[in-house]
């Protein structure tokens, strides 16, 4: 049986919809009432026969039917407007958007972005940050830079790179660290892995004393604090080396412990473009280790 022609507008307020993960949210992006947006998707559910999304407490998600036609109508929107822009004789540009974790575009992405843009001016990179909770369909994204332990499901992901992580202060109190026991005399910065801490002390070789410091969800936080002289944090070295270099902080043991590795994600379903290979090759070519694909 012939599908019936499907309303190109319904197509795209449901591409917005799912990028938006909210009708309200797309109805200001589009500029139009609510109640516009639902109606068009309704519509849209009733031509294809199929359900689109779901409502849950954590907000409008889309079912399965929705997650396999979201990247087709994405990019092919995407590939539209490319068209369109030459045709009006501007460059071809392709957007490229990736969500980073902020201490890793801090901490390296960022000062090398440069060479990337003047090797390849056809790419435009939207970054993103975010404190490593990210989802990269439901928030518009390509991909996106993770830490973790890989193996996110749905996700294939690239090694970038291991950090270890290390102990790191104020200068001021690092003249009181002798030995890593001494580390017990002053308040342990933390963030929610809280295997962390006594990982670090085990491989110290000392028994790890009561953790009971703040608890943040951002290493940019915990190392302004400690910066600060609240304590010492647990904290990459690699990505504040220019805290060390700037005299803010301080690393009074060379111990280290791995709690994971950086990597760059993306949906198994999505359809790999241009700007998605060309970022992937760069990225793992400045990485001094990277690995094959790891899927889930």
């Amino acid at each position: 049986m012939d599908r019936p022609d499907l309303p190109l507008n319904a197509l795209r307020v449901f591409e917005v919809a799912t990028r938006q993960g909210s009708f309200t949210k797309a109805a200001i992006e589009l500029r139009v009432t609510q109640a516009a947006v639902s109606h068009q998707i309704a519509r849209l559910e009733d031509l294809l026969g199929v359900t689109l999304f779901l409502r849950t407490s954590q907000g409008l998600l889309p079912t399965d039917e929705g997650r396999l036609l979201f990247p087709v109508l994405e990019h092919g929107f995407d590939a539209m407007a490319r068209a369109l822009d030459g045709l009006g004789g501007r460059r071809n540009i392709e957007v490229l958007k990736v969500g980073v974790n902020t201490t890793f575009a801090l901490g390296w992405l960022m000062p090398r972005l440069a060479a990337f843009r003047q090797a390849h001016p056809e790419i435009e990179i939207r970054i993103s940050t975010n404190n490593n909770r990210v989802e990269i369909l439901r928030e518009g994204l390509d991909m996106a830079i993770r830490f973790g332990t890989g193996g996110w499901s749905g996700h294939e992901a690239i090694g970038l790179m291991d950090t270890p992580l290390s102990p790191l202060c104020a200068p001021e109190l690092a003249t009181r660290l002798l030995h890593p026991a001494d580390l017990g005399q002053m308040t342990l910065l933390r963030s929610y892995r809280s295997a962390e801490w006594p990982g670090w002390f085990e491989a110290a070789g000392t028994s790890c004393p009561p953790v009971s410091g703040p608890v943040l969800d951002s290493s940019i936080a915990l190392a302004e604090l400690a910066a600060s002289g609240a304590g010492a944090a647990l904290l990459p070295v690699s990505m504040f080396d220019h805290y060390i270099t700037q005299g803010r902080l301080v690393q009074p043991f060379g111990i280290t412990v791995s709690a994971g590795r950086y990597y760059l994600a993306w949906p198994s379903d999505r359809p790999i473009t241009r700007a998605m290979s060309t970022f992937s090759r760069w990225l793992s070519g400045q990485s001094p280790e990277e690995t094959g694909p790891y899927s889930a």
